[in-house]
């Protein structure tokens, strides 16, 4: 089994892969970080395909390998195994599809986004992965 946790790059996903980091170290679970490149998006044959593609992957895993130190950091001189996934799609679909999909113990999420249109409908994204996913969500303030 594995946590997972969303992050969107944004100071509230930061705070969730710090608090998921020290879960799994806690529990001696595998701690899968997830960011999803949104909405034109998609993924052919292992391949994912975006307008602005070499930019949008780039960006994607840029955020991957930072919430990665983050947990690092995290946890300390403490042992974690960590896996990073990059997928496509609307933020909760491909979240909680992927936690179905995968062995997924709990999701973790930041309370909100980084767009200021997310900001505006509090933490929309939370809201819709607590309603979708078949495993416990924690959301991260």
């Amino acid at each position: 089994m594995s946590y997972l946790v969303a992050t969107d790059g944004s100071t509230e996903g930061d705070k969730a892969v710090r608090y998921a980091a020290r879960q799994a170290v806690a529990f001696y679970e595998t701690l899968e970080i997830a960011h999803v490149l949104t909405p034109d998006s998609e993924l052919v044959d292992g391949t994912i395909i975006l307008p602005g593609e070499e930019a949008a992957v780039e960006a994607g895993q840029g955020i991957l390998e930072n919430a990665r130190r983050i947990a690092e950091e995290a946890v300390g001189d403490e042992p974690i195994d960590i896996e990073t996934q990059l997928l496509t799609g609307r933020p909760a679909n491909s979240i909680t599809e992927y936690a179905r999909e995968q062995p997924v113990a709990a999701i973790y999420v930041g309370h909100r986004g980084l767009s200021e249109e997310r900001e505006r409908v509090v933490g929309s994204v939370a809201k819709s992965v607590v309603d979708k996913a078949d495993v416990p969500v924690t959301v991260i303030r």
